[in-house]
Protein backbone atom coordinates (compact mmCIF):
# COMPACT_ATOMS: atom_id res chain seq x y z
CA UNK A 1 0.00 0.00 0.00
CA UNK A 2 1.42 3.37 -1.05
CA UNK A 3 2.09 5.83 1.77
CA UNK A 4 1.22 9.46 1.04
CA UNK A 5 2.17 12.50 3.11
CA UNK A 6 -0.11 15.53 2.79
CA UNK A 7 1.16 18.92 3.98
CA UNK A 8 -1.84 21.30 4.07
CA UNK A 9 -2.67 23.95 6.68
CA UNK A 10 -6.43 24.20 5.99
CA UNK A 11 -8.14 21.76 8.38
CA UNK A 12 -11.12 21.11 6.12
CA UNK A 13 -9.09 20.48 2.98
CA UNK A 14 -6.59 18.31 4.87
CA UNK A 15 -9.39 16.17 6.30
CA UNK A 16 -11.13 15.85 2.93
CA UNK A 17 -7.90 14.77 1.20
CA UNK A 18 -7.10 12.29 3.98
CA UNK A 19 -10.54 10.66 3.77
CA UNK A 20 -10.44 10.53 -0.03
CA UNK A 21 -6.98 8.93 -0.10
CA UNK A 22 -7.93 6.34 2.51
CA UNK A 23 -11.05 5.42 0.52
CA UNK A 24 -8.79 5.14 -2.53
CA UNK A 25 -6.70 2.50 -0.80
CA UNK A 26 -3.74 4.62 0.33
CA UNK A 27 -2.10 4.98 3.72
CA UNK A 28 -2.09 8.66 4.67
CA UNK A 29 -0.31 10.92 7.13
CA UNK A 30 -1.33 14.58 7.13
CA UNK A 31 0.51 17.59 8.53
CA UNK A 32 -0.68 21.20 9.09
CA UNK A 33 2.80 22.69 8.69
CA UNK A 34 6.40 21.95 7.75
CA UNK A 35 8.00 21.11 11.10
CA UNK A 36 6.09 17.87 11.93
CA UNK A 37 6.39 16.85 8.27
CA UNK A 38 10.20 17.11 8.40
CA UNK A 39 10.28 15.07 11.61
CA UNK A 40 8.18 12.29 10.09
CA UNK A 41 9.91 12.11 6.70
CA UNK A 42 13.25 11.58 8.46
CA UNK A 43 11.78 8.45 10.07
CA UNK A 44 9.93 7.01 7.07
CA UNK A 45 10.05 7.85 3.39
CA UNK A 46 6.61 8.13 1.71
CA UNK A 47 5.64 7.01 -1.79
CA UNK A 48 4.48 10.55 -2.63
CA UNK A 49 4.06 13.99 -1.06
CA UNK A 50 1.10 16.35 -1.58
CA UNK A 51 2.52 19.77 -0.77
CA UNK A 52 0.61 23.01 -0.30
CA UNK A 53 2.49 26.18 -1.20
CA UNK A 54 0.98 28.58 1.36
CA UNK A 55 1.92 27.21 4.80
CA UNK A 56 2.19 29.07 8.14
CA UNK A 57 5.83 28.26 8.94
CA UNK A 58 7.50 27.75 5.54
CA UNK A 59 6.36 28.04 1.95
CA UNK A 60 6.02 24.95 -0.22
CA UNK A 61 8.70 26.01 -2.69
CA UNK A 62 11.27 26.09 0.10
CA UNK A 63 10.18 22.66 1.32
CA UNK A 64 10.33 21.28 -2.22
CA UNK A 65 13.84 22.66 -2.69
CA UNK A 66 15.04 20.96 0.51
CA UNK A 67 13.45 17.64 -0.46
CA UNK A 68 15.14 17.65 -3.86
CA UNK A 69 18.56 18.56 -2.41
CA UNK A 70 18.46 15.76 0.20
CA UNK A 71 19.78 12.45 -1.16
CA UNK A 72 17.27 10.55 1.02
CA UNK A 73 14.17 12.32 -0.38
CA UNK A 74 15.16 13.65 -3.81
CA UNK A 75 13.45 10.77 -5.61
CA UNK A 76 10.14 11.09 -3.72
CA UNK A 77 7.43 12.33 -6.16
CA UNK A 78 5.80 15.65 -5.19
CA UNK A 79 2.47 17.09 -6.30
CA UNK A 80 2.03 20.77 -5.47
CA UNK A 81 -1.36 21.97 -4.16
CA UNK A 82 -2.09 25.66 -4.40
CA UNK A 83 -4.68 28.36 -4.90
CA UNK A 84 -2.25 30.12 -7.22
CA UNK A 85 -3.07 29.56 -10.87
CA UNK A 86 -0.61 31.68 -12.86
CA UNK A 87 1.59 29.99 -15.45
CA UNK A 88 4.69 31.34 -13.70
CA UNK A 89 3.74 29.67 -10.41
CA UNK A 90 3.27 26.33 -12.15
CA UNK A 91 6.51 26.58 -14.11
CA UNK A 92 8.43 27.54 -10.95
CA UNK A 93 7.26 24.45 -9.10
CA UNK A 94 7.91 22.10 -12.02
CA UNK A 95 11.37 23.53 -12.67
CA UNK A 96 12.24 22.99 -9.00
CA UNK A 97 11.41 19.30 -9.34
CA UNK A 98 7.68 18.94 -8.67
CA UNK A 99 6.09 16.07 -10.58
CA UNK A 100 2.67 17.67 -10.99
CA UNK A 101 0.67 20.72 -9.98
CA UNK A 102 -3.00 20.96 -8.96
CA UNK A 103 -4.80 24.27 -8.55
CA UNK A 104 -7.53 24.64 -5.92
CA UNK A 105 -10.41 24.01 -6.04
CA UNK A 106 -10.07 20.52 -7.50
CA UNK A 107 -12.26 17.45 -7.62
CA UNK A 108 -11.21 14.52 -5.47
CA UNK A 109 -11.47 12.16 -8.43
CA UNK A 110 -9.05 14.36 -10.36
CA UNK A 111 -6.63 14.29 -7.42
CA UNK A 112 -6.76 10.49 -7.21
CA UNK A 113 -6.17 10.20 -10.97
CA UNK A 114 -3.16 12.53 -10.80
CA UNK A 115 -1.70 10.59 -7.87
CA UNK A 116 -2.04 7.29 -9.70
CA UNK A 117 -0.38 8.74 -12.79
CA UNK A 118 2.56 10.16 -10.85
CA UNK A 119 3.07 6.94 -8.86
CA UNK A 120 2.94 4.94 -12.07
CA UNK A 121 5.57 7.15 -13.74
CA UNK A 122 7.75 6.91 -10.66
CA UNK A 123 7.49 3.11 -10.67
CA UNK A 124 5.91 3.10 -7.23
CA UNK A 125 2.62 1.55 -8.34
CA UNK A 126 1.73 -1.35 -10.59
CA UNK A 127 1.47 -0.03 -14.13
CA UNK A 128 -1.42 -2.35 -14.94
CA UNK A 129 -4.48 -0.45 -16.13
CA UNK A 130 -7.13 0.35 -13.55
CA UNK A 131 -10.18 -1.04 -15.34
CA UNK A 132 -13.73 -0.96 -13.94
CA UNK A 133 -16.51 -2.95 -15.61
CA UNK A 134 -20.26 -2.96 -15.07
CA UNK A 135 -23.11 -4.18 -17.30
CA UNK A 136 -20.94 -4.16 -20.42
CA UNK A 137 -19.49 -0.72 -19.72
CA UNK A 138 -15.71 -0.64 -19.24
CA UNK A 139 -13.70 2.31 -17.91
CA UNK A 140 -9.93 2.28 -18.33
CA UNK A 141 -8.92 4.88 -15.75
CA UNK A 142 -5.24 5.03 -16.76
CA UNK A 143 -5.96 5.64 -20.46
CA UNK A 144 -9.27 7.40 -19.77
CA UNK A 145 -11.19 5.31 -22.28
CA UNK A 146 -14.86 4.34 -21.93
CA UNK A 147 -16.33 1.51 -23.99
CA UNK A 148 -19.54 -0.51 -24.18
CA UNK A 149 -19.24 -4.10 -25.38
CA UNK A 150 -15.93 -3.18 -26.99
CA UNK A 151 -17.25 -0.04 -28.71
CA UNK A 152 -15.59 3.18 -27.55
CA UNK A 153 -17.87 5.86 -26.11
CA UNK A 154 -16.27 9.31 -26.28
CA UNK A 155 -16.83 11.23 -23.02
CA UNK A 156 -15.78 14.64 -21.80
CA UNK A 157 -13.48 14.88 -18.78
CA UNK A 158 -16.32 15.55 -16.32
CA UNK A 159 -18.58 12.88 -17.85
CA UNK A 160 -15.81 10.33 -17.40
CA UNK A 161 -15.21 11.43 -13.79
CA UNK A 162 -18.93 11.24 -13.01
CA UNK A 163 -19.31 7.76 -14.47
CA UNK A 164 -16.14 6.51 -12.78
CA UNK A 165 -17.28 7.74 -9.35
CA UNK A 166 -20.75 6.20 -9.74
CA UNK A 167 -19.32 2.88 -10.97
CA UNK A 168 -16.85 2.74 -8.10
CA UNK A 169 -19.77 3.21 -5.71
CA UNK A 170 -22.31 1.03 -7.52
CA UNK A 171 -25.63 0.30 -5.79
CA UNK A 172 -25.12 3.38 -3.59
CA UNK A 173 -27.40 6.38 -4.09
CA UNK A 174 -25.02 9.33 -4.44
CA UNK A 175 -26.40 12.80 -3.82
CA UNK A 176 -25.93 15.65 -6.27
CA UNK A 177 -24.03 17.59 -3.59
CA UNK A 178 -21.61 14.68 -3.14
CA UNK A 179 -21.04 14.43 -6.88
CA UNK A 180 -20.39 18.18 -7.03
CA UNK A 181 -17.84 17.85 -4.24
CA UNK A 182 -16.05 14.80 -5.65
CA UNK A 183 -16.01 15.73 -9.34
CA UNK A 184 -16.10 19.54 -9.47
CA UNK A 185 -14.27 20.32 -6.24
CA UNK A 186 -14.91 21.03 -2.58
CA UNK A 187 -15.20 24.81 -3.14
CA UNK A 188 -17.30 24.75 -6.32
CA UNK A 189 -20.10 27.29 -5.99
CA UNK A 190 -22.25 26.20 -8.93
CA UNK A 191 -25.78 24.79 -8.75
CA UNK A 192 -26.34 21.04 -8.62
CA UNK A 193 -28.27 21.33 -11.89
CA UNK A 194 -24.80 21.12 -13.43
CA UNK A 195 -24.76 17.48 -12.34
CA UNK A 196 -28.17 16.83 -13.94
CA UNK A 197 -27.05 18.29 -17.27
CA UNK A 198 -23.88 16.18 -17.33
CA UNK A 199 -25.83 13.04 -16.38
CA UNK A 200 -28.26 13.76 -19.23
CA UNK A 201 -25.52 13.98 -21.87
CA UNK A 202 -23.71 10.98 -20.35
CA UNK A 203 -26.88 8.88 -20.62
CA UNK A 204 -27.42 10.00 -24.20
CA UNK A 205 -23.94 8.91 -25.21
CA UNK A 206 -24.28 5.53 -23.48
CA UNK A 207 -27.72 4.96 -25.00
CA UNK A 208 -26.40 5.81 -28.47
CA UNK A 209 -23.90 2.97 -28.00
CA UNK A 210 -26.72 0.63 -26.91
CA UNK A 211 -26.35 0.85 -23.14
CA UNK A 212 -29.64 1.72 -21.44
CA UNK A 213 -30.66 2.01 -17.79
CA UNK A 214 -27.12 1.98 -16.39
CA UNK A 215 -27.58 5.18 -14.39
CA UNK A 216 -30.71 5.28 -12.23
CA UNK A 217 -32.28 8.44 -10.83
CA UNK A 218 -33.00 8.20 -7.11
CA UNK A 219 -35.81 10.66 -6.45
CA UNK A 220 -34.95 13.32 -3.90
CA UNK A 221 -31.33 12.19 -3.62
CA UNK A 222 -29.34 11.85 -6.84
CA UNK A 223 -28.11 8.94 -8.92
CA UNK A 224 -26.75 5.40 -8.70
CA UNK A 225 -25.54 2.55 -10.90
Amino acid sequence: MALIYCVEDDDGIRELISCALKSGGYEVKAFPKAKPFYEEIRNKEPSLVLLDIMLPDEDGYSILSKLKKDSHTQDVPVIMLTAKSSELDKVSGLEMGADDYITKPFGVMELLSRIKAVLRRAGKQNAEADVIEEQGVSLDASRRICSYNGQEVVLTYKEFELLMYLMRHKSIAVSRDKLMEMVWGYEFAGETRTVDMHIKTLRQKLESAGCTDLIKTVRGIGYKI
